[in-house]
């Protein structure tokens, strides 16, 4: 089965405190909001110390044509996923022009040609390089890129895929958007990259040292929910991208999302108490709360999800492949099953089922 063999991460280099972010949140917010100082709990209760952001906190008090946010989310895109990447392969003693396939996944800003090939150039990618983009999974889209390239690992046993997930989700903020939406969205969301490299079966017998310890991708499963196209998602508006966040989030985890896992569990003979690990996107302390509950999950299975949470914010879909990467620093039993879960935009989860 596919093996993933390393992931690289990178953040950009403005690092901000959730305090400054919450009284950025008071000066902008106070006027549309009466209860704002009992609204601006919410940047407590998120439970977040720090987040990385891809322009200093100055830039986002003016107002920024949509044309100008792209621009950014280009030349920071391409410089972030080009690090992320590198330091992936440098884990992996591999070189840029060794990688088969390119799975890009974003959903925070737009390009044709699409970042990826912008990424050919910037880190030299071989001239035959099969590339997949992928746009608009949201906060899902890290976990469905996974499971895309455990399909293109699966088809070609040769090859070796990188799945990169960049987004920039500050540079989607709208300061005129006086919504509590927006004021939770600037409570939780930040920016980063992470790139993953997934070996197929014969690519992974070349390379042993890589493999070893490291966890194989078993299988995937992808469920949408109909009628639920408003929970979550941006609206295109002249400013740019206007953000669709549902207070019903939690308790939709906590309604639909046991039976999905335990579906697609038994599907492969397993059930949750199988499940000695657990990487699930942290969405928000919420969303991971309404997890634990709805799973009977013990606090020990989520600490890597809380640990980005608290370091790095909601990062949209890279954010559990960061939790990924922790995960692959512990010590693992030969055997042990693992589930990578994240939810998004439709609305619609993606599993993926691992075994060390």
């Amino acid at each position: 089965m596919p093996v993933i063999a390393a992931i690289g991460t990178a953040v950009p280099p403005h690092t901000i405190a959730q305090t400054e972010v919450r009284d950025f949140a008071r000066t902008l917010f106070g006027d549309a909001f009466r209860d704002i100082d009992r609204l601006l709990t919410v940047f407590a209760s998120a439970q977040i110390e720090k987040r990385h952001l891809a322009a200093p906190i100055e830039w986002y008090t003016q107002d920024h044509s949509f044309a100008d946010k792209n621009r950014l989310y280009i030349e920071q895109g391409v410089t972030l996923a080009t690090t992320a990447i590198h330091n992936c392969l440098d884990q992996a003693g591999l070189q840029p022009e060794d990688i088969d396939h390119l799975v890009f996944v974003s959903s925070t800003g737009l390009a044709t040609p699409s970042l990826d090939a912008h990424l050919f150039n910037a880190l030299g990618l071989s001239p035959n390089l099969k590339r997949t983009p992928i746009w608009g999974l949201g906060c899902a889209g890290g976990a469905a890129g996974l499971a895309r390239g455990f399909d293109l690992a699966l088809a070609h046993p040769d090859s070796k895929v990188v799945v990169c997930a960049l987004e920039l989700c500050s540079l989607t903020f709208l300061r005129a958007d006086r919504s509590k939406s927006n004021l939770i969205a600037t409570s939780l969301f930040a920016d980063g990259c992470a790139a993953m490299l997934v070996l197929g079966t014969e690519a992974a017998k070349r390379h042993p040292s890589l493999v070893a310890g490291a966890p194989r991708v078993l299988a995937s499963r992808s469920t949408i929910w109909p009628e639920t196209l408003d929970v979550m998602g941006w609206e295109l508006q002249e400013a740019g991208l206007k953000v669709i966040f549902s207070k019903d989030i939690p308790s939709i985890v906590e309604s639909k999302i046991r039976p999905q896992i335990e579906t697609f569990l038994q599907e492969s003979g397993l059930d949750r108490a199988d499940m000695k690990r657990f990487i699930a996107h942290p969405g928000g302390m919420k969303v991971l709360q309404a997890y634990q509950e709805a799973l009977d999950l013990p606090d020990d299975l989520l600490r890597h999800s809380r640990d980005v949470l608290r370091t790095h914010g909601n990062m949209s879909s890279c954010t559990v492949l960061f939790a990924l990467a922790r995960e692959l620093q512990d010590a693992h039993q030969a055997g042990e099953h693992g589930l990578l879960l994240a939810l998004g935009p439709g609305f619609s989860c993606e599993q993926v089922l691992l075994r060390w």
